[in-house]
């Protein structure tokens, strides 16, 4: 199993210099991703500092050589597809070849109602499998013209064609879903088994041993019809205190299927509340710490 952070990308005094050497030390420390939140506002009555997660993410890609790279997760239904490709790929091939996309629908008012986006969920995943569909066939170098219910790239004389490709033929794709898979949760889930891994979060709680061995036995038999090749289940959580007792729920997840630890390095964790300081310096600490 491997282990990586995921932050906000907003809070005091958060900008893409500090998250450039918060990755450069998660790296130090033994992490084998970072990969941050991608929101345009802050969830918290402003002003608070919201930075540009692909900025941020490409001046940690100058800042590290090992570690993976990533959104968790893009509500890629507010994007455009060509305006994606062109940025994946560039920070993928600076990264060399480290980038990992997190894709989802998206919640919350403030990424859609305020932003004059679709605001109507099911509308919003057709739109994502629209959109991840058109961004592996521009993803592959070769000419892509597409006429779709959402996207169109279909000019009168060129087809759209997005060169170079990524470093090693495709950029994987992690994809967000909320557990457990209820008949309405199902969708996500369904999706996720035709990439190359899945995002899966409870709001009802903490995530257990039992939903890591889930989220894997639905994923599997969900994946029958695609490619053998292997599948991320990237599971969330939050540690601290004990080495000794990190280790043994880590391997407890890993027995259940995971094959990514996602460490949670929020400031409500840490008993932040409105109004307060942001806890930079504990933040920085549980990344120092390791996995």
């Amino acid at each position: 199993m491997r282990y990586a952070v995921s932050l906000p990308n907003f809070g005091g005094g958060v900008d893409a210099a500090l998250l450039a050497r918060w990755a450069r030390d998660a790296e130090d420390a033994g992490w084998d991703g970072f990969f941050l939140w991608d929101h345009l506002f802050a969830f918290s009555p402003g002003p608070v500092d919201v930075v540009d997660p692909w900025i941020a993410l490409t001046a940690a890609a100058t800042a590290t050589r090992r570690m993976r790279l990533g959104t968790l997760v893009t509500p890629l239904p507010r994007r455009r597809p060509v305006v994606v490709a062109r940025q994946t790929v560039t920070l993928d091939r600076l990264s060399g070849g480290r980038l990992v996309l997190g894709v989802g629908v998206g919640a919350f008012p403030y990424e859609w109602e305020y932003c004059g986006e679709e605001p109507d969920q099911r509308i919003r995943g057709d739109m994502l499998d629209e959109h991840l569909d058109v961004l592996a066939a521009l993803w592959s170098g070769e000419p892509v013209r597409h006429r779709g219910p959402h996207y169109r790239l279909d000019g009168p004389d060129f087809a759209a064609l997005c060169h170079p490709p990524p470093l090693r033929g495709r950029i994987p794709v992690w994809v967000a879903g909320t557990w457990p898979a209820t008949p309405s949760r199902m969708r996500p889930f369904a999706r996720a088994a035709r990439w190359q891994g899945v995002v899966p979060m409870r709001t009802d709680g903490r995530w257990e041993v039992e939903d890591t061995a889930g989220v894997r036995a639905l994923v599997e038999r969900l994946r029958e019809p695609y490619s053998p090749e292997r599948f991320d289940v990237a599971v969330p959580g939050e540690t601290a205190g004990d080495e000794d007792a990190r280790r043994r729920l880590h391997a407890d997840h890993e027995a259940a299927g995971a094959t990514w630890w996602v460490e949670a390095v929020h400031p409500w964790r840490f008993g932040w509340t409105e109004g307060a300081a942001w806890p930079l310096e504990a933040m920085h600490e549980r990344i120092l710490t390791g996995p």
